[in-house]
Formats: structure tokens, C-alpha cells, sequence
């Protein structure tokens, strides 16, 4: 998946003149902002995921998304700085906490943590879709084409873990009415 997110990429810029001088229109600036808002808000809900859990296949796939995460926010952040947006406001960084210290009434399990993230990428991957789609700016279409197959990738991975361990919500099948097909 990664080589075609990479000859999408290549195409791009070939099929493009450098247009880096002219300004953002106002979707891509909002569009901008709004991912950036999205990812520190992020930060502090994956940070406080992985104070909770002691799953630890689900920590490393919650370290691996805030490193994403983290790389993302660079990115974007020197991109916006450069451009002149005004910056989102971004939380502090969560206190490391111990696990067994979170009262049962307040701790969340390994499942809601799970699939709390695969909503939280789901909801990335669109919105990093939604801005390399309506960009007119080569630059912001490559950028958030690599945020969108980044975060694709993660989610593969995120899933197929969700799966093994029973964890993936999957809505009802429909097999509509004289359907040769039974519902397992």
C-alpha cells in the first residue's frame, strides 16, 4: 500500500508546478489547523491510554501511535509556523501514572482503549483525505497524503491485533431477504 501512496505521491508532484509561493486558500488553512488541533488533542488521550493499560501489545501499539503522532505534529507545526497560521492550542503532556493506582470506577479497559484509538485514526485518515482532496497546493496534497498512508498503515496493524484479541466492534451482517447466503 505504502508504493502506491508513493507513485500517488510522485504523481502529484510531477503533474504540478512548484506553487509554494502563492498563499493557502482558507479550506486548506482550516484544514491545517483543524489536523493539527486533532493530533495534540490526541497526545494527551493516547498518553493517558498508555498510563492505563497493562496490555502489553496494546502499549506498544499505543507508543507507536504517539511516536506517529509526534512526527506528524512536526511536521505540521514547522509546516503552519511557516505559513503564518496561528497555532491550536495543544494540552500538556499527561503525568506518567501507574495502572494499578486508577480506581476501578475511572480506569478503561483494554478494549475501550483499542477501539477509543482505531476511532481516533479512522477519524485522522478522513480528515487527512478530506485536505489532500480539496488542496490546490501540491505541497499540502503530498503532506497529508503521507499523513493519510501513514496513519492507513498503523491502522492495518492496530486492526489486525483488535481482531486477534476480540476486541474489533463489527456491526451486524445483512443478508437481505431471500438471500441465498446464511449468516455465519
Amino acid at each position: 500500500m505504502v508504493n502506491i501512496l508513493e507513485s500517488a505521491i510522485d504523481t502529484i508532484k510531477s503533474m504540478t508546478d512548484q506553487d509554494e509561493d502563492q498563499p493557502l486558500h482558507v479550506g486548506e488553512v482550516m484544514g491545517c489547523w483543524l489536523y493539527l488541533a486533532g493530533l495534540e488533542l490526541a497526545k494527551a488521550t493516547v498518553q493517558a491510554a498508555i498510563n492505563t493499560t497493562t496490555d502489553h501489545e496494546l502499549k506498544a501499539l499505543l507508543e507507536e501511535d504517539l511516536m506517529l503522532g509526534t512526527s506528524q505534529r512536526k511536521r505540521l507545526h514547522e509546516f503552519i509556523i511557516k505559513e503564518g497560521i496561528t497555532l491550536p492550542h495543544a494540552p500538556e503532556d499527561m503525568p506518567t501514572s501507574d495502572p494499578s493506582n486508577i480506581p476501578l470506577g475511572v480506569k478503561l479497559t483494554d478494549d475501550v482503549l483499542a477501539n477509543e484509538l482505531s476511532l481516533k485514526i479512522a477519524s485522522l485518515i478522513v480528515r487527512a483525505s478530506a485536505i489532500a482532496a480539496e488542496s490546490i497546493r501540491a505541497d499540502v496534497g503530498i503532506l497529508f497524503t503521507q499523513f493519510q498512508g501513514e496513519k492507513l498503515a498503523f491502522a492495518a496493524r492496530l486492526k489486525y491485533s483488535m481482531r486477534k484479541r476480540g476486541w474489533l466492534r463489527v456491526p451486524p451482517f445483512y443478508v437481505p431477504p431471500g438471500s441465498p447466503y446464511s449468516v455465519r
